[in-house]
């Protein structure tokens, strides 16, 4: 597992970072089963990693965002889940499933007459109703395109980190779930209490 520093606060989004099993989702935001993976992730894993839980600071969860670009607006739906993670990093699970619960309205049909200013609007709204209108200057600040024809956005250089990461080891699919750097095949999003709770029983190891 390496998550570069910046990210700490905002993609450890279940459990603490020094927690020695680790779980990695890689989760793109207009996939329907990332989104049903990430109400499961919500309902079972949070509460069983938080204080109190039964596996708190033995196991953490990991959120990686796993561009898909044969969906046009796959891009900028992840550019603005990295923003937050900037603006609002303690934010960023929370606007995460209100997109993944939106996430229709960003599907190939609904954004195929929309420019890429227009899907930025929605999601600035979106950012308002979900973690607050204080939140919305800032967010739509490091979406702001550079003054250089091609130079990107302040999220940018996050954006190719996650592609990157995601290159170098091989993944295709989302969701896929690594658990402590090895893809785990047998899980799948429609797993629910029952499966994760066998899985953690046969894995976790302190």
């Amino acid at each position: 597992m390496a998550l570069q520093p910046s990210f700490q606060k905002s993609l450890v989004i279940a459990g603490g970072y020094d927690a020695p099993h680790t779980i990695e989702v890689f989760l793109d935001y207009v996939c329907p089963f990332s989104a049903k993976l990430s109400l499961t992730i919500d309902s079972v894993l949070r509460p069983l990693f938080a204080p109190g839980g039964k596996y708190a600071g033995k196991v953490k969860v990991i959120f990686r965002n796993q561009v898909q670009p044969w969906h046009a607006s796959s891009t900028l739906v992840h550019e603005a889940g990295l923003a937050v993670s900037r603006v609002a990093p303690e934010d960023f699970w929370k606007f995460s499933l209100a997109l993944f619960k939106a996430q229709g309205e960003y599907f190939d049909i609904p954004t195929s007459t929309l420019t890429p200013l227009q899907i930025r609007e929605k999601l600035s709204k979106l950012v308002g109703d979900s973690i607050g209108q204080d939140k919305v200057a800032a967010f739509q600040d490091h979406l702001a395109l550079k003054s250089t024809p091609n130079g990107g956005n302040a999220v940018t250089d996050d954006l190719k980190y996650t592609i990157k990461f995601s290159r170098q080891n091989g993944i295709h699919v989302s969701p896929t779930v690594l658990w402590d750097g090895l893809v785990a095949s047998e899980i799948s999003s429609s797993w629910g209490e029952k499966e994760w709770k066998e899985f953690l029983e046969k894995k976790v190891t302190v």
